[in-house]
């Protein structure tokens, strides 16, 4: 079957067997479930281009031409139909979403079939490593295959049918898809959310624009904040405002307090009264409480209604309110004093009285509880709604069970980048973040690398064998002593933590067992001839005094580095990657020089 790679440059033949120009592009319509190419786009004579109609010109298609069946002075110019696209400028190297993986993939090539009647339709597009190969030569694709087959390890095709495909990039959005075709509009808020955020950042905003209000609200609801702020600034306002007034009162909360003043005045005025007194509601609340990720939609009523007004009330609620689980009683004052579950309402008979039937033991917050404490509370007692109630017990708010899950992910994440120093990948990060991780992976090593390189040049020969052999012990140490660090501020209990001067005596025990090791190292290295037996014992010695002191310092400097990490965790700022790593490891490596070169003239 053949590629679109592969066809464009193919020469065209007029049917007397005159080349009149090269492929450089097809045309196809969208309006069939496997698009069908309508227009053959090549270049004439002094680069001139020409569109021509593929169904009435083209008599064949093969790998050496494409063959017209009129003469060049016959052919007739076509125009792009409104619901056509050229392949090469609207598909090729443009990011399409997958929907049936729910991810978001960049078009190397695209696979096309022959039909009985000479016709090409698209079948899908090529992803993988082939498309890549193939983009450079065919001929490299070819011999890369090969090779690879040849070893056992064969190199599939990544083609994804178009029916799974959508298109988010250029112009080509504008496009309107078939009727079978699986389109983002489709897929659930929540896949729509992570497609978005493995999008290049100019085409996310090209995805909401796409989407209904109703769906965007949802899928906004879904994006971390970085994305939802973002997002918002590219948006038309009177979308955003109506996206935003979409959204739960809580999830809107959290947009608006993110943006500027004056953008978020103008928002809120755009939307109806009732939204942005909802709004407002909550904006006054750190983000961090239980007023921050607390919602004002819920269900209460007055301790005398009856199961019938209930129903009554649950009937009138709107499609997009939120899930109702529990239905809370007040008194006449408006304080809150019972609960009842759902299966209470369904269980019982209209006549009923709410107030024979709450329960009154209730677990309430404070809206300036921190949400630590909600999620724990939540946990500890299976609730699916925690009420927030102010001081005179008026029930302000509830925190519903997905807000607590929400607060869970954003802690692990935000313990994992405080612990590891890095973000989560975002969209285009991808090979970034494979850089990162394999800096991180190999750092010891190209260090010791580099830092040998120099003491060679720094040292003469027989100074500088016995401290590249020590040097491992000593980087090794120091690029262990962060994550020494981070583990100890995120782990275990913090009244059953040492004192500094605790800490101090048991890191440079540490560090003194760690140089005695790497003393007995370099001896054994000596015995089996890595370090050379002419190498005067005092340099040795020396070079391994300055090593154990080193690394004795090294490890009880993780003391203050703790402290220094418990005060950035408090404060939620990440903690230095691989900077940080390098940097200690550097000053480690500088610091036995020094202390070598020291003992060494003294010596």
């Amino acid at each position: 079957m053949p590629y679109f790679t592969k066809i464009v440059g193919t020469p065209v033949l007029d049917a007397e067997g005159e080349k009149i120009g090269t492929v450089n592009d097809l045309g196809a319509t969208m309006s069939d479930v496997f698009p069908r190419v309508t227009s053959l786009a090549f270049q004439g004579p002094s680069r001139t281009p020409f569109m021509i109609s593929w169904r009435k010109y083209v008599e064949s298609c093969d790998d050496d031409a494409i063959t017209l069946n009129v003469k060049q002075a016959d052919v007739r110019f076509s125009y792009l139909q409104p619901n056509e696209l050229l392949l090469g400028r609207d598909l090729m190297n443009k990011q399409v979403v997958d929907t049936k993986n729910t991810k978001v993939v960049r078009v190397r090539d695209l696979k096309l079939s022959a039909t009985s009647d000479g016709q090409l339709r698209l079948l899908g597009a090529e992803v993988g490593t082939r498309g890549r190969l193939r983009l450079i030569s065919p001929r490299l694709e070819g011999f890369v295959t090969a090779a690879a087959k040849a070893l056992g390890n064969p190199i599939p095709e990544r083609v994804i049918a178009w029916s799974n495909m959508d298109l988010v990039d250029g112009d080509s959005v504008k496009v309107k898809l078939a009727s079978t075709h699986r389109s983002i509009e489709d897929m659930h808020p929540a896949d729509i959310a992570e497609i978005v955020e493995q999008l290049d950042p100019e085409l996310r905003a090209q995805v909401f624009r796409q989407l209904d209000t109703d769906s965007a609200a949802d899928a906004m609801s879904e994006l971390d904040d970085e994305y939802q702020v973002s997002l918002i600034g590219e948006l038309p306002e009177d979308k955003a405002a109506a996206m935003i007034a979409e959204m739960d009162p809580d999830d809107a909360a959290d947009i608006i307090g993110e943006l500027p003043y004056d953008k978020a005045e103008r928002l809120l005025k755009m939307m109806s009264r009732d939204d942005e007194k909802a709004i407002r509601a909550l904006l006054g609340y750190p983000k961090d409480t239980a007023g921050g990720i607390m919602t004002s939609e819920f269900v209460a009523l007055p301790q005398s209604a009856t199961i019938a007004d209930v129903r009554k009330r649950l009937r009138a609620l709107d499609e997009d309110f939120e899930p109702v689980y529990y239905i809370y009683t007040l008194s006449f004052d408006r304080q809150l004093v019972g609960v009842l579950s759902m299966r209470d309402v369904v269980n019982a008979s209209d006549d009923q009285v709410l107030g024979d039937l709450s329960f009154n033991d209730l677990i309430t917050v404070s809206p300036e509880t921190d949400q630590k404490t909600v999620v724990e509370e939540m946990s500890k007692y299976n609730l699916v709604d925690l009420p927030v109630v102010d001081a005179e017990n008026h029930l302000l708010g509830i925190v519903s069970v997905d807000d607590a899950l929400d607060v869970l992910e954003e802690g692990t994440e935000r313990d994992r980048e405080l612990a590891t120093g890095t973000r989560s990948e975002g969209a285009g990060g991808a090979s970034g973040s494979r850089l990162a991780w394999f800096l991180r992976r190999e750092l010891w090593f190209i260090a010791w690398v580099a830092l040998t390189l120099v003491a060679s040049i720094v040292f003469p020969r027989e100074v500088a064998v016995p401290i590249m052999a020590f040097l491992p012990i000593v980087l090794l140490v120091a690029d262990d002593t962060l994550p020494f660090a981070v583990g100890y501020v995120h782990d275990g209990d913090d009244e059953a933590r040492p004192t500094t001067l605790g800490l101090v005596v048991r890191n440079l025990a540490v560090g003194l067992v760690m140089g005695c090791l790497g003393w007995a190292l370099v001896n054994l290295a000596m015995l089996t001839g890595a370090v050379p037996f002419d190498t005067p014992s005092i340099i040795v010695d020396k070079v391994l005094a300055a090593g154990m002191v080193t690394v004795a310092v090294l490890v009880a400097g993780t003391t203050f580095m703790t402290r220094a990490l418990e005060r950035r965790a408090e404060s939620e700022r990440p903690t230095p990657g691989i900077a940080a790593s390098l940097t200690l490891m550097v000053v480690a490596a500088v610091v036995f020089g020094l202390l070598t070169a020291l003992f060494l003239q003294v010596a």
